[in-house]
Parts: C-alpha cells; structure tokens; sequence
C-alpha cells in the first residue's frame, strides 16, 4: 500500500530530514515491498513549489535521499508508491503539481477514463496515467471555478464517490503556507498529530506504538518550531496521534490551527473491494 506523509511548520520554514531509519521499520526496508516510486514535495521561499521524485525505490535512490535531507520548507509532502494504475514512470509518480500546488494520493479509482470526459479541456491538467492525477485534476477544477480548496476537495470526492468505484481516496495537499489530508472511505487509515515545540521532535522512534511505522522524520529545527503532522499511520509512539473518520476532512491553516470536519458522510455507491481488483492494483493495496 502507498504511504503518504504530510507536514505544516506554519510560518516558519524548517528541515524535515526524510531518511532510511533501522530495520525493520526503515524507508528503505518498505520501499523493497513499495518499489514503485518515491516523492517529495516542497516549496521555495518565494512560494514556488519543488518536486523531488523518481519511478525507483526509496533504497536505490541516495542522490534522492540526500536532497531530500536538507531541503527548507513550510510545507512539505511525500509518497512512496506501489504501482495500482500506470505505469512505473517518473510521469506517474507522486507528488503532482498543478497550477502551484502538489498532490499525493493512496487509493484506487475505477474506471478513470470516465474522470476525463467529465474533465474536458482541463484534461490536458493530466500528464500522466494514473487515477490519482485525475483525481487531482477535479479538484483543480472545482478551485479554478472559484470554491476555495477544501470544498473543492469535498466536491470533487463527492462527484467520485457517487459515480465511479471507490477504495480510497485518502489523499493530502499542500499549498506554500496550507495543507489539507481527507480520509474516504475508512479502506485505508490516515493519522494526525499537533506537535508543540520541544516535544520530542527529532528523538529516534524508540518507543514505536506500531511495527507499521515506516516513514519518518527528524528535524533539529523541529525541536524550536511547533508543527502538524500526516501520515498514513502514527509514526512513532507520541500518545497524541489521532485518526482521521471516514469522511473527514483535515486543513492546517498558515498558523497552525487545525480544523477538522465530515465533508462527505456516504459510502461510495461501488465500494471497491480487495477481491475486485487484479493482480498488481490489489498487492498494492493489500
């Protein structure tokens, strides 16, 4: 299953350093079971957003993984894929960007190719195959029509969840000073965590509440800055590690606050299952 990770520092850029932690909950051991594709997602200090990414495993990538170390940011986003849609390519590895923002998706969506006709000339948004971009796309649109992002985010999982199979749309996007994670349906978990300054940011995970952590992050800056965490599942043995419901829609605003509300409170009218998928789309998911 893809792993997403998300991060708000809020006003104040920092290093978040993304590395290859001991076995068996390091980056590199989930990537050789992951090793579609790994993502990171940042911004520059006048805004413009920076993606690092490769169709290669996060343990074959050390240019990758030395960039990625030292990199500023108030945002940053990040994904390791296992290939569910398209093909293994640079094209079709997240994050995305489009029109300055970045997204990252874990989830299947049947039947994209009914997501482009609805998307009509803004399908040239898409550059790749995958489900995700056009998912992304959507909610391109819907902001490009005025909706401000979380309700774009809402309408387009609504025109998705009423239309095509679903399971998983979980899902995070980043502005330069935003970011906002949903969690739909309740297929795949998706954890938060408000992390005030000092409070064991950058110690080692030595006390890991699941054998499942697999992405982490350290940061000396982290230790002066408060800041917000995503991430598919808790990273480490912080007792304030919070799981999204199903339908639930986080935002962490440029200064930190963190509002959380239900945007979508149906099931998909086709609720994919694992038995529904074929072959490398359900061991992606699996």
């Amino acid at each position: 299953m893809c792993r997403l990770f998300g991060l708000s520092a809020g006003r104040e850029p920092v290093s978040a350093t993304f590395w290859l932690l001991d076995a068996p909950d390091s980056l590199a051991v989930q990537s050789h079971r992951e090793p579609d594709g790994t993502g990171l997602g940042t911004f520059d200090e006048r805004g413009r957003p920076v993606v690092f990414k490769q169709p290669v495993a996060a343990y074959s990538d050390r240019a990758f993984a030395a960039r990625a170390r030292e990199v500023r940011s108030r945002t940053f986003i990040a994904h390791i894929r296992f290939a569910s849609t398209g093909a293994v390519s640079a094209a079709n590895t997240h994050p995305f960007e489009q029109r300055g923002r970045l997204f990252a998706h874990n989830g299947v969506i049947g039947e994209p190719e009914r997501i482009d006709a609805e998307l009509g000339a803004e399908r040239a948004l898409v550059h790749g195959e995958t489900d995700s971009e056009r998912f992304f796309a959507l909610i391109t649109r819907e902001i490009e029509r005025g909706r401000p992002v979380g309700e774009a985010i809402a309408a387009a999982a609504h025109w998705v969840a009423s239309r095509l199979p679903v399971l998983s749309l979980n899902c995070i996007l980043t502005t330069a000073t935003e970011l906002w994670a949903l969690r739909y349906p309740e297929a795949h978990e998706l954890h938060y965590l408000r992390r005030q300054a000092g409070a064991g940011a950058g110690e080692p995970l030595e006390h890991r509440s699941r054998s499942a952590a697999r992405i982490a992050v350290r940061s000396e800056h982290l230790r002066r800055h408060p800041s917000v965490v995503v991430a598919s599942e808790p990273m480490d043995g912080d007792p304030g590690w919070r799981a999204l419901d199903a339908g639930q829609l986080l935002h962490v605003a440029e200064d930190l606050a963190v509002r959380i509300q239900t945007v979508i409170d149906r099931p998909p009218a086709h609720r994919l299952t694992l038995a529904e998928l074929e072959g490398r789309a359900a061991e992606s998911q699996a």
